[in-house]
């Protein structure tokens, strides 16, 4: 069996080649990249691989049995890239698709969702096999803050006391690489998040207890998070996309009370704490 892993060079791509090379032979793994330069320290063979170039897309999966589609990043224009990919690989011969969809994204607020809703869609109707990883949020979108927390002495956030069930992008791809190796698990649709919620105010203290000193939480509007993290250097457009999570976190749109990411991965996931320390060393 050959496997493809689209976005390979980006964080969860890595981290799912990685994986799978501790379950399986590198030359039955394929890493897909725009710039295939920047896969040569990945250890397996490499091939150009653009979403945007949807004609050349075919000729890079003949030979795949099996594709993992990690959504791009390209937020406004993942549906016709990612049906691209698909219709490439209907075209390849390709027997399975599993892709990187959001937790709960039928019914989420988040306006991550509606793009998955459609891919998800345009999988339906392929006719190829398929397999849909719903990720929860990734532990490292609030811990990659915590540096200038300790620096500034306050955790900021819109989220008031939304409770958050997150998981390390490790834990997403040990159970992707899980899934691509067992055909038993494929041809599902997973529900994945980690074992336990915590809110802002749970990862200010959990700073705190590491640092050895106060890190308040402060809680902020919508517009003022935003406006703070452009200050401190973000694109105007993902702050503003930040700030938007934030305030559906505090609705609930990043709680959920599953432990199907366990259950596959065969472990706990990553503790907040953990994460924590990962993140200030």
């Amino acid at each position: 069996m050959t496997l493809a892993i689209t976005g390979a060079t980006g964080q969860l791509g890595r981290l799912v080649i990685d994986t799978l090379k501790t379950k399986t032979a590198p030359e039955g793994i394929i890493a897909l990249a725009r710039n295939t330069d920047k896969a040569a320290d990945l250890g397996v063979p490499a091939r150009v691989f653009d979403y945007d170039a949807p004609k050349t897309l075919a000729s890079a999966l003949y030979g795949i049995d099996t594709v993992l589609l990690i959504s791009g990043s390209d937020i406004g224009r993942r549906v016709p890239q990612h049906a691209a990919v698909i219709e490439a690989a209907k075209a390849a011969g390709v027997q399975h698709i599993v892709y990187t969809s959001l937790l709960n994204a039928p019914n989420s607020t988040l306006g991550l969702a509606p793009e998955h809703v459609e891919t998800e869609k345009l999988l339906a109707a392929s006719g190829i096999g398929h397999t849909v990883l719903r990720n929860g949020w990734y532990t490292e979108n609030y811990t990659m803050g915590l540096p200038a927390a300790l620096e500034h002495n306050a955790l900021i956030g819109a989220a008031k006391d939304g409770r958050i069930s997150s998981a390390t992008r490790q834990d997403y791809a040990d159970a992707a690489a899980i899934v691509l190796l067992n055909k038993a698990l494929q041809g599902k649709t997973y529900e994945l998040s980690g074992d336990d919620s915590y809110t802002l105010t749970d990862l200010a203290a959990t700073l705190s207890t590491q640092a050895g000193k106060e890190i308040p939480y402060v809680d902020m509007p919508e517009v003022d998070y935003a406006a703070a993290l452009t200050g401190a250097g973000l694109p105007a457009e993902l702050a503003g996309f930040l700030a938007h999570c934030d305030v559906e976190a505090s609705k609930g749109a990043l709680f959920d009370e599953g432990t199907q990411l366990s259950d596959l991965i065969g472990r706990p996931t990553t503790p907040l704490a953990t994460a924590v320390t990962a993140a200030i060393g």
